[in-house]
């Protein structure tokens, strides 16, 4: 049943979809389910009484967990209010392996601390033989003077040129903010925090299900990845842009052989075993403590960025801010 749902939007509720999916056949399940805080949906209602609310998100965290392999991985976003119960669900079921904090401030809320952060909660299937890459991203440095934010100290010469690995705070993924780049979606994701999350937990030509999918955004970072997806999806607009953007991508997240994640002309994250092979796609600094204040570039002779952009379809672009 999953061939017949592969690289797919399909409409219709997720619970009754996910029913299909036999077990053990997913490699990745990636859920961002509506917040219950009355946003303006089209085809769904996000009031739910309290217990409702939780009743019916547990029966959906019941199903991913069951259709993800042994080997895969388990991601669920949200603000923290609700990752505190989804956290308590899952792990009954599932392997905690990390809370991320995605650094995407909000609004001011009155009396209370304005929020800061989105969570996605990170699990596994099993306790052992989960499919994890070590991923890296570019060193944080100085808009004005290019050097690096952080002193390393005496240990400068072991800087990696790339940048450091990645921790569980993510700081360097910022929302959609403006709405002239949005989809007509109250929640819309940016594609390479998807492409992160996909890089650091699959192989090419693995299979990513998204059972919230929205405008398409799981599919979208998928694809450019050359990995397989499937995504469930309640409203018929949100089919029709998702499937209009998909026709217009292309596997494209690439350095030479290697799959890497873009923002605009920037690679910003890479898997640590593949770096071997893309540094020879960068200009480096022989001596490894300049990368304090010289950053690593592609090489002139190298037209992957230019390439990349080209072939990027209006479409995807708008989803950059």
């Amino acid at each position: 049943m999953i061939k017949k749902y592969l690289n797919k939007i399909i409409q219709g509720d997720c619970m009754e979809l996910l029913k299909t999916i036999p077990d053990a056949s997913v490699d990745v399940v990636f859920a961002d389910p509506p917040f219950n805080l009355k946003k303006k949906y089209k085809s769904y209602q996000d009031g739910l009484e309290f217990k409702a609310y939780l009743d019916w998100c547990k029966s959906w965290i019941t199903e991913m967990v069951r259709v993800t392999k042994p080997t895969g991985s388990i991601f669920v976003h949200n603000i923290p209010k609700w990752l505190t119960y989804y956290s308590a669900m899952l792990n009954e079921v599932a392997n905690f392996k990390h809370w991320i904090t995605w650094d995407a401030p909000s609004s001011p809320m009155g009396k209370s601390l304005q929020p800061a952060h989105y969570g996605i909660l990170f699990y596994t299937k099993s306790k052992k033989g989960n499919k994890f890459y070590e991923i890296r991203h570019p060193h944080k440095r100085d808009r004005k003077t290019g050097y690096l934010v952080k002193d390393y100290g005496g240990k400068k010469d072991g800087l990696h040129p790339f940048g450091p690995l990645v921790s569980d705070v993510w700081t360097d993924i910022h929302r959609i903010k403006h709405i002239k780049f949005r989809d007509e979606h109250p929640c819309q994701l940016p594609i390479h925090l998807l492409e992160r999350i996909i890089l650091m937990t699959t192989d090419k030509d693995d299979t990513v299900l998204d059972p919230f999918s929205g405008t398409g955004t799981t599919a979208i970072a998928a694809k450019r990845l050359n990995r397989g997806y499937v995504g469930f999806e309640l409203d018929k607009n949100y089919v029709s842009i998702s499937n209009e953007k998909l026709n217009a991508t292309t596997p494209i997240s690439r350095l030479g052989n290697n799959w890497v994640s873009f923002y605009l002309n920037s690679v910003i994250t890479i898997r640590d075993i593949d770096w071997e092979q893309l540094k020879s796609h960068y200009v480096i600094p022989k001596i490894a403590r300049d990368i304090e204040y010289k950053k690593i570039l592609l090489k002139s002779d190298d037209d992957r960025i230019d390439r990349s952009i080209h072939q990027l379809s209006t479409l995807e672009k708008s989803l950059f801010d």
